[in-house]
C-alpha cells in the first residue's frame, strides 16, 4: 500500500493524536506523512455524514511503524491524550491498536513481529485475535526515550482492511484479477491476500453483511488507495490483465484506476511515478 485518500470533516486530530505530519494543503485536502512520501490524504466534505452501518467500504487503514518500540510509545501516547480505544490485539503475526477518527473511519497501528516467527499451516499463514501482552508492549520502553515527537519516519501505509459484499467476487478480482495470493481466511467470512508472502497487504470481510450496498456518495469514508506497483512494465503487464478480464478501469495521469466488485477504489501506480 502506497497512500489512502479520505474523505473526513476535520484533520487536525489525526495530527495530533496519531503524530503524522501536514506536509502541505491543497485546497481542501491535507496531504499528511512522516517526511518521505504522503501517505494520507483527507479531503474536507462540508455536511458528510458518517458511513451508514452494514455498507461496503473501509473497515480500517493500517498504520505500519518499524518496530515494537514504536507500537509502545505510540499506545502510551495514546493513554497520555485520553484516546478512546476499540482493542488491543496480538495477530501471532503482529500486535495492533485499534481506534477510529471522528468521522467513524477505523485506524490501526501495528508492528509486525519478525518472518521468522511466523507460522502455516499448510500453505495458510497462522493468524489469530489474542488479547495483547500491555505490559510485555511497555517493557519494550524500558530504558529508552519513550517521548513522544510524532510518527517515526519510516512508517508506512502497511495494508487495507474492506468491507464487501461478497467474498467469492472481492476473491476472483483481488486474486483471479490482480495476482494477490490468498493467505489466509476466516471460514466465510473474511479472506486476507498480499504479495511477496506478506501476512497481508489487504484484508476483506463481509461483517457489513453479505450483499450490503456501498455507502451513498455524500458519507464520509474511503475515496481510493493505492495499490503501488514495482514499474511500470509490471503495471502495463496488470493492466492488460485488467482489460482481459473485461474490468472497467480508468487510465489517468497518476495511474489506473479502478473499482471492486464492491465499488470500493484503488488506484495501481507505478513504484516509477512520483504522486
Amino acid at each position: 500500500m502506497s497512500r489512502i485518500l479520505i474523505d473526513s470533516l476535520d484533520f487536525k486530530q489525526t495530527l495530533a493524536i496519531l503524530g503524522f505530519r501536514l506536509h502541505r494543503r491543497d485546497g481542501n485536502t491535507a496531504r499528511l506523512g512522516t517526511g518521505g512520501p504522503d501517505l494520507l490524504l483527507l479531503t474536507e466534505q462540508p455536511g458528510a455524514r458518517p458511513r451508514p452501518p452494514r455498507t461496503t467500504g473501509l473497515y480500517h487503514f493500517a498504520i505500519l511503524v518499524p518496530s515494537r518500540a514504536d507500537l509502545a510509545r505510540a499506545l502510551l501516547h495514546l493513554v497520555e491524550t485520553h484516546t478512546t480505544l476499540q482493542g488491543l490485539s496480538d495477530h501471532l503475526v503482529s500486535e495492533a491498536i485499534y481506534l477510529a477518527d471522528p468521522d467513524g473511519n477505523g485506524i490501526e497501528i501495528y508492528s509486525d513481529r519478525p518472518r521468522v516467527a511466523w507460522q502455516f499451516e499448510g500453505t495458510l499463514l497462522r493468524m489469530a485475535t489474542k488479547p495483547l501482552d500491555v505490559d510485555g508492549l511497555q517493557s519494550e520502553l524500558s530504558g529508552r526515550d519513550n517521548a513522544w515527537s510524532g510518527l517515526s519516519a519510516e512508517t508506512v501505509i502497511g495494508h487495507m482492511h474492506l468491507h464487501v459484499a461478497n467474498l467469492a467476487e472481492a476473491q476472483a478480482f483481488y486474486v483471479g484479477v490482480l495476482g494477490f495470493d490468498v493467505v489466509n481466511r476466516y471460514g466465510s467470512q473474511a479472506l486476507f491476500v498480499s504479495a511477496g508472502g506478506y501476512h497481508h497487504h489487504i484484508g476483506l470481510n463481509t461483517w457489513a453483511g453479505v450483499g450490503a450496498p456501498p455507502p451513498p456518495p455524500d458519507a464520509a469514508g474511503l475515496r481510493t488507495f493505492v495499490v503501488l506497483l514495482p514499474d511500470e512494465a509490471e503495471l502495463a503487464r496488470l493492466t492488460s490483465r485488467i482489460r482481459e478480464a473485461g474490468v472497467a478501469f480508468e487510465e489517468t495521469p497518476d495511474g489506473v484506476l479502478l473499482r471492486d466488485p464492491s465499488q470500493n477504489c484503488l488506484l495501481l501506480v507505478s513504484a516509477t511515478k512520483k504522486l
